[in-house]
């Protein structure tokens, strides 16, 4: 599939150009514009948009995400520790793809959507943790 890089470009040049940023918090879920990228890196799919997990707010401009994806993955055992499943809605499933956080400007942020438990921000952070060298 061929990626729109144009389009992507244009909608970054808006984001850029917002004043003031939302006001957010760690744990916070939010529609976040990822845009197109290269490669294997997380796009954000209609309208550029990714749900993201707000990890570490350093502060009110910028942020560690995790994007998340709602697709069905087979884990084994070797490829289990860059992902972390939860619910944050019902009967919804959500992967944190752990591989892939990045430091993000909070203008990208859209729209907030939910919060992930302290039980499962607590276990997603171990896990994390663990991937560290």
């Amino acid at each position: 599939m061929k990626k729109d890089f144009q389009t992507w470009h244009t909608k970054k040049s808006e984001i850029s150009e917002i004043r003031k940023s939302p006001f957010f918090h760690e744990r916070e879920i939010w529609f976040c514009y990822l845009g197109t990228n290269v490669g294997f890196e997380q796009d954000g799919s209609e309208e550029f948009l990714r749900p993201v997990i707000v990890f570490r707010k350093f502060n009110n401009e910028i942020f560690w995400a995790i994007p998340l994806t709602k697709s069905k993955k087979k884990l084994n055992a070797k490829i289990e520790s860059y992902y972390y499943s939860f619910s944050f809605l019902p009967e919804v499933t959500s992967l944190a793809i752990l591989s892939q956080i990045r430091l993000i400007d909070a203008k990208r942020l859209s729209r907030h959507i939910g919060t992930i438990s302290e039980e499962n921000f607590d276990e997603l952070k171990k896990k994390l943790k663990a991937l560290l060298p």
